[in-house]
């Protein structure tokens, strides 16, 4: 089954598919905790939460798009703890930490294979990423900073049903109070303007330099005087980042690693060192003369792309971030196209580890679905 058939289907028929499914399967084999999880394995506790979703008081007010991305999250949402299990082997305790960040990553992969679009994609895999958040507010030393982040990574409005339907659908008492934690987390994104809506800033700069401070004050509106814009391309290889430069790149000089390493003689899989060296200097000369410019390189990694936006950061740049995302055929396709084609084993592994960007990271950001769409988040 495909995503066309699968967002349609209901929730018996939705067990039924997952029950065929690896990765599922290795969660009906997955023990918990009885003091968190007394209703047995992952499985078990993942249908009681889906049958909790329908149980909610708002979930006939709900649009048919924002039901389903519940439902996805629900099945979902915990399918990393058979890769992240370990039990004590003193005290027989059970943890599965990092489940959520795996959980993303693995529904990323599984929704990319279904053919979901990019942006139900996305909405997903986030929620699975901070689906539990709202439970642990009261433990955070800024409760009002993690409400203000959550709005623009993810729903704080279908973080806290979800997380409402995955506290009923589990037996525990260790648990203190928590639909009692949950409501605060409504009444608070409510209170700060961003319980159905992203939190708004003032400026995207006051943004940016929120998310970018250690201590950071949410009044506080940053003078903007930008010395150059850089834009960021971000994309797995044949994703289209080229063709976008050519129609949306207003002739702007490009650093683009590809061109580099064709500079150099370096081989995509020889050592990149020289590779990077020789960009980072590139870009430092754009910088300092003031110059805006386009960086060109896949970028899919937070922590790869952080380097580089540190460094424009530095240097007083305005960051705008594209990223391209075609169906997968089409960038296998197009990979092939390319005159220094990557096999394809090769975009697959990349593709495996693919974080897409997101508003933390820059001023701007355009999420696209192919070099020539409209963009889908703005």
């Amino acid at each position: 089954m495909k995503w066309s058939e699968l967002s349609q289907a209901s929730t018996a028929e939705l067990i039924n598919w997952a029950e065929g499914q690896p990765w599922c399967q290795a969660m009906a084999a997955c023990i918990q905790d009885t003091r968190w999880h007394a209703e047995g394995d992952v499985w078990t506790h993942t249908q009681r939460v889906l049958q909790e979703l329908p149980c909610l008081p708002e979930w006939s007010e709900l649009t048919e798009h924002e039901q389903t991305l519940l439902r996805f999250t629900a099945i979902f949402h915990d399918s990393a703890k058979p890769l992240t299990t370990e039990v004590d082997s003193i005290t027989g305790n059970i943890t599965s930490h990092h489940h959520a960040a795996k959980g993303e990553m693995l529904a990323r992969n599984i929704l990319r294979t279904l053919e979901c679009d990019l942006a139900t994609r996305e909405a997903i895999c986030k929620l699975i990423r901070y689906h539990g958040r709202p439970v642990f507010l009261l433990n955070r030393d800024e409760p009002i900073h993690e409400i203000i982040r959550l709005s623009w990574l993810s729903n704080n409005k279908l973080l806290y049903l979800f997380a409402l339907a995955d506290a009923r659908g589990r037996d525990t008492d260790a648990l203190d109070r928590p639909e009692e934690n949950l409501h605060y987390w409504k009444e608070v994104a409510a209170e700060q303007g961003c319980y159905d809506m992203r939190y708004p800033f003032a400026t995207d700069h006051a943004r940016f330099t929120f998310f970018r401070q250690a201590n950071p004050n949410v009044h506080y509106v940053p003078h903007e005087n930008f010395a150059c814009t850089v834009t960021m391309m971000s994309g797995l290889p044949g994703s289209g980042k080229d063709r976008w430069i050519h129609h949306h790149g207003h002739g702007h000089p490009v650093v683009a690693l590809d061109s580099i390493r064709e500079e150099l003689d370096v081989a995509p899989t020889d050592n990149q060192g020289e590779v990077a060296q020789f960009a980072r200097e590139r870009c430092r000369e754009f910088l300092r003369s003031k110059t805006s410019f386009i960086f060109n390189a896949t970028n899919t990694m937070r922590a790869t792309r952080g380097r580089w936006l540190d460094l424009f950061a530095d240097y007083n740049a305005q960051i705008d971030i594209v990223y391209i995302e075609p169906p997968f055929s089409t960038i296998i396709r197009q990979n092939r196209e390319r005159s220094s084609a990557i096999p394809e084993n090769g975009i697959r592994r990349l593709a495996e580890k693919c974080e897409p960007p997101t508003w933390l990271e820059c001023h701007r950001l355009q999420i696209l679905s192919s070099a020539t769409a409209e963009k889908l988040s703005g």
